[in-house]
């Protein structure tokens, strides 16, 4: 069985499904074998409805970017955003590629695998539904690689599921040095501000 965080095999058939992300109603190319690949996906909805969109020139990293729902939502509320989207399935890097290429802002997005990025790119700001089915251990090298790229004065946006481990991640965040406020809780979901003490 393949995972949303495997490259799937095979053609990919693509399909568009519509989107609300924050004022904007878009239709984004899907395919299956990617993340929520059938519409915007309850967490990253939460995620969106309880945070802010940044403004300004910033740089932000989508970690695990799947079709591109984070990536499209910042590229069009802050057109002076310049995003870094990453994802282990390379089907989603693909669909993610394309989304942006067609809504016109392609050029202000890097769409690529997580070794491709320089090891000493910072980030003013990470958005992330992270892949909490990777496996605890799998999750901790995973946030504890890509938090290190925060800059100073920057913040992590986390969308957790509770009955998958949100608090018991937000403890871990506290124990490894991370001030992690909680920002909201709905849906079943848990968003965190995670940021340098």
């Amino acid at each position: 069985m393949t995972h949303y965080f495997e490259t799937p095999s095979g053609p990919a058939e693509t399909f568009r499904v519509p989107m609300r992300l924050w004022d904007a109603a878009v239709e984004l190319d899907s395919s299956r074998g990617v993340f929520s690949g059938s519409g915007l996906d309850l967490g990253t909805a939460v995620l969106l409805r309880s945070c802010d969109p940044p403004e300004g020139p910033v740089k932000v990293l989508d970690l695990g970017c799947g079709i591109g729902p984070l990536t499209v939502a910042i590229g069009l509320a802050d057109p002076e955003a310049r995003i870094t989207a990453i994802d282990v399935n390379e089907r989603a890097l693909a669909l993610t590629r394309a989304n942006v290429d067609r809504l016109g802002f392609g050029d202000r997005v890097r769409t690529c695998l997580p070794d491709s990025v320089p090891a000493d790119e910072l980030y003013d700001e990470i958005w992330s539904n992270p892949p909490i089915r990777i496996g605890k251990a799998a999750l901790h090298e995973l946030l504890t690689t890509w938090l290190a790229r925060l800059a100073d004065g920057g913040t992590a946006w986390l969308v957790v599921a509770r009955n998958l481990g949100a608090d018991s991640l937000a403890t871990w965040l506290d124990e490894q040095g991370w001030d992690c406020e909680r920002v909201a809780s709905a849906k079943g979901f848990r968003v965190f501000a995670v940021r340098r003490p």
